[in-house]
This record gives C-alpha cells, sequence and structure tokens, in this order.
C-alpha cells in the first residue's frame, strides 16, 4: 500500500501534503526535523490520508492536491472525511 497524506502544523498555519509508503515512519521523519521543507513548522499533526494499491498512483494524487493551490479544497477533503 501506498499513501497521499495531508499534515498541519499549528507553529506556522500551514498544510503539507505527500505521498510515502509507510505513514508513520514519515511523520516521524517529518517530526524529527529531518525534511528542510517541513522543519520549520514541527510539530506536524496527520489531518488526512488515503491508501492507493502503488506508490504511483498515491503520487498521481498528490500532485493533484498539490495543483489545486488551494487551502480551501484542502480544508474541504479534511472536513469530508471527518
Amino acid at each position: 500500500m501506498a499513501y497521499t497524506y495531508i499534515l498541519y502544523s499549528e507553529k506556522t498555519d500551514r498544510y503539507y501534503v505527500g505521498s510515502c509508503q509507510d505513514l508513520e515512519v514519515r511523520l516521524s521523519q517529518h517530526n524529527a526535523g529531518r525534511n528542510t521543507s517541513t522543519k520549520a513548522g514541527v510539530p506536524w499533526k496527520l489531518r488526512h490520508n488515503e491508501a492507493y494499491p502503488t506508490n504511483q498512483l498515491a503520487r498521481k494524487r498528490e500532485g493533484e492536491i498539490k495543483r489545486k493551490k488551494s487551502r480551501k479544497y484542502i480544508e474541504q477533503l479534511i472536513s469530508s472525511a471527518s
């Protein structure tokens, strides 16, 4: 399985969209400051995730979300899944 995920940082009031094969490990990496693009926002909280059978599909979905360039769209995704 592969995942597309959305993280949120209260510290920076920003969302981060990514994809991976192991959500727990990836979230730990983000919160350990191992990713330069998310280092300033530690701690990150997982707000949304979607499972896909392949990494290629998860990355495709990540790209779709990022191309929207819309905080409103991301917040609608999160609220519709709750």
